[in-house]
């Protein structure tokens, strides 16, 4: 922003006189000079592993979630506390933050546009606007974080399984909200925000015998990513130790085929069988979550057979998709 010209908001004309939007003007170069990526920006969060998967691998889930004690007041909402707040994927036209009628309030975690390189900062920050804005109404762009912040990992307490829904579409979005007044029809660009959203919208579930496994199917391949939280090394040797043993596996016609890292995890990735639907897959996830617990615990040193499986795995970086 040239100086002295004062805040000026992501969507207003930049004032250096170019006739485009802060944002796509003097605010790109802004966003680019923020620092350096923050390498695990949900850690110390509960639920750090269902958020990146959220964040990163499932098309559409919606996480109900409560503030943690004293975060409402530190958020400057104190009478937020029971308010319904979820957790979402994406929302339409890709807001960061919806405003219910009833007063609840969605955030995305799949959002165009960051403001800065910590999507944890940035989440706190749709948070505190939002409590602050009056329903009915959406956040059209991700806020500037404030220093009087609370940390990610302060905000919200513990979930249970049966807070996270995973969807087959979007169908979720849809309520009075949403319509135009005296309609049933719902504004041409939400209808097609909806009808996108819906297309890329590939099958998905959450195993309930491991937490952050996520079985999913890519046009006609079938495959289960399981977001783990140890120290990378620790968690490939562990999968090394197993895969010598061949006990790396989730049933017949199953592989492990590599893994990828996002958000400063570990995501391995399998694939099934083609056809394996996901109630076919919990016992063996249940399996092989018990022995990559052994496997973790085990501190002695590779085997020969175990050191040409991770130098294989080391090799086979998945791309995510």
């Amino acid at each position: 922003m040239p100086p002295g010209t004062g805040p000026v908001g992501p969507r207003e004309p930049c004032p250096c006189g170019s006739g485009e939007r802060y944002k796509n003007c003097h605010g790109r170069a802004a966003r680019a000079n923020v620092g350096v990526p923050v390498e695990r920006p949900f850690a110390g969060v509960p639920f750090e592993r269902d958020l990146v998967a959220l964040r990163e691998l499932v098309p559409s889930a919606v996480l109900a979630v409560t503030l943690a004690d004293g975060a409402a007041g530190r958020l400057g909402a104190t009478e937020a506390a029971e308010r319904p707040i979820r957790l979402t994927t994406v929302l339409p036209l890709a807001r960061p933050a919806l405003v219910r009628p009833d007063g609840g309030v969605w955030l995305g975690l799949q959002v165009q546009d960051p403001t800065t390189l910590d999507p944890g900062r940035d989440l706190v920050a749709t948070l505190r606007v939002a409590l602050a804005t009056p329903p009915g109404n959406d956040i059209a762009d991700i806020p500037e974080p404030i220093d009087a912040d609370p940390p990610l990992a302060e905000v919200f307490a513990p979930i249970t399984p049966a807070d996270l829904a995973v969807h087959a579409d979007f169908g979720w979005w849809i309520d009075d909200s949403l319509r135009g007044e005296d309609t049933d029809e719902l504004p041409a660009d939400v209808q097609a925000s909806l009808e996108r959203a819906n297309q890329v919208a590939y099958p998905s579930a959450r195993l309930g015998t491991a937490q952050a496994a996520y079985w999913c199917q890519i046009d006609d391949r079938v495959h289960v990513r399981w977001v783990r939280d140890e120290p990378e090394e620790a968690l490939l040797d562990a999968l090394a130790r197993l895969q010598a043993d061949g006990r790396a596996g989730l049933g017949a016609g199953s592989r492990l085929v590599g893994s990828f890292r996002t958000c400063g995890l570990v995501v391995p990735v399998w694939d099934l069988a083609p056809g394996t639907q996901p109630d076919q897959v919990e016992e063996p996830v249940a399996v092989l979550d018990e022995a990559l617990t052994a496997a973790l615990a085990d501190s002695s040193p590779l085997t020969g057979a175990q050191r040409s499986a991770r130098n294989n795995l080391n090799s086979r970086q998945v791309t995510l998709r």
